[in-house]
């Protein structure tokens, strides 16, 4: 998987439940392209991190994840298709949470609790409706406050708390990502990953 940033390795739980949900009845090893170590310019833009992630860590099926923020949802599948564009990888597909990845974090308080460390605050962390995920226009912003308030740390304690890592475990306690279903950008990943799944025969093992 390609990603924007370290932290969006935590997308993989969700296209590994995704895959598994879908039918896939091979044995999945799911790896995140760790592209921070390599020492080149090679990597500033999405077409060569592409080839360096498929170059380093080959693989069957390539997901490519970039937010969409403020860009439409196709703009953002057009400049993907513009960078494999001559490109020998394997199917690809293109994984864009709007606005951001974070939106899809924010639909189950005990995760939450769990990934800040404190599983036994009970303080409402009034998360906002998931129909809505979609229209926040900062949900990082939501989910750090969501982690702060759960942790109840205070002080030196809260400066030490690292958010980014915290928000990087919430998938760690999910099981079921079945409630983002009902978010457009999910819809269509969850999609495009069943046709590919039916096209190369991955829910078949004879």
């Amino acid at each position: 998987m390609v990603t924007d940033g370290s932290s969006d390795a935590t997308l993989i739980p969700i296209l590994t439940w995704l895959l598994r949900e879908n039918g896939v009845r091979y044995a999945i090893q799911s790896q995140w392209a760790d592209l921070r170590q390599i020492r080149t310019s090679k990597k500033r833009s999405l077409k060569d991190r592409i080839y360096l992630a498929y170059d380093l860590y080959p693989c069957e099926l390539l997901f490519i994840h970039w937010d969409a923020e403020r860009e439409p949802l196709q703009s953002r599948k057009d400049q993907i298709s513009v960078a494999v564009k001559n490109l020998s990888i394997p199917p690809h597909i293109c994984v864009i949470p709007v606005r951001m990845l974070e939106a899809w974090l924010l639909f189950d308080e005990n995760t939450i609790r769990h990934a800040s460390g404190n599983t036994v605050s009970r303080q409402p962390l009034n998360l906002p409706p998931i129909s809505g995920l979609e229209k926040l226009p900062n949900p990082k912003r939501i989910l750090y406050e969501s982690l702060k308030i759960a942790s109840n740390l205070r002080g030196r304690r809260l400066e030490r708390f690292h958010f980014r890592r915290a928000a990087a475990r919430v998938t760690e306690f999910l099981e079921n990502f079945s409630p983002l279903r009902s978010l457009s950008a999910f819809n269509i990943l969850e999609a495009e990953i069943k046709n590919l799944i039916k096209t190369n025969g991955w829910n078949n093992l004879s």
